[in-house]
């Protein structure tokens, strides 16, 4: 059962990274094609919000909190980091790799910033909606 639920973990944190990359990218491709829902005010909130967790987390050297998570129950299954399921090892060969925490630190910092200034470029869009008493 451990194992199950750190697989799940890990596909939430493919998930994550995918709303991240993806995300910023749809923005970028959005304004081009210009589609509308790429200046949706919440979700460009949680995009921001998103990338600004990863930054900060890189910054003070902390690890992801799902990382945590999830080597704590493959622990528990009896596991080895990463061992285990086809989904556990195929998805954690996507997501992890080995390089020194600088260049995770750059890339996310460089990231952040571009996030910013497509915030700025492509600017999100409140919806305004009137109520009844306004009609």
């Amino acid at each position: 059962m451990y194992s199950f639920i750190a697989d799940f973990i890990l596909l939430l944190h493919f998930a994550f990274i995918v709303f991240v990359g993806g995300g910023e990218i749809c923005v970028i491709v959005g304004f081009f094609r210009n589609w509308s829902w790429v200046r949706n005010f919440k979700f460009r909130i949680f995009h921001v919000c998103a990338i600004g967790f990863v930054v900060v987390q890189s910054w003070v050297n902390q690890v992801c909190p799902l990382t945590i998570w999830e080597n704590a129950l493959r622990n528990a299954a009896g596991e080895e980091k990463y061992s285990g399921t086809f989904i556990g090892h195929w998805v954690g060969q996507i997501v992890f790799y080995d390089v020194p925490q600088w260049i995770f630190v750059t890339a996310y910092s460089m990231f952040g910033a571009l996030v910013i200034l497509t915030w700025i470029w492509v600017r999100p869009r409140r919806i305004n909606r009137k109520t009844s008493e306004d009609n």
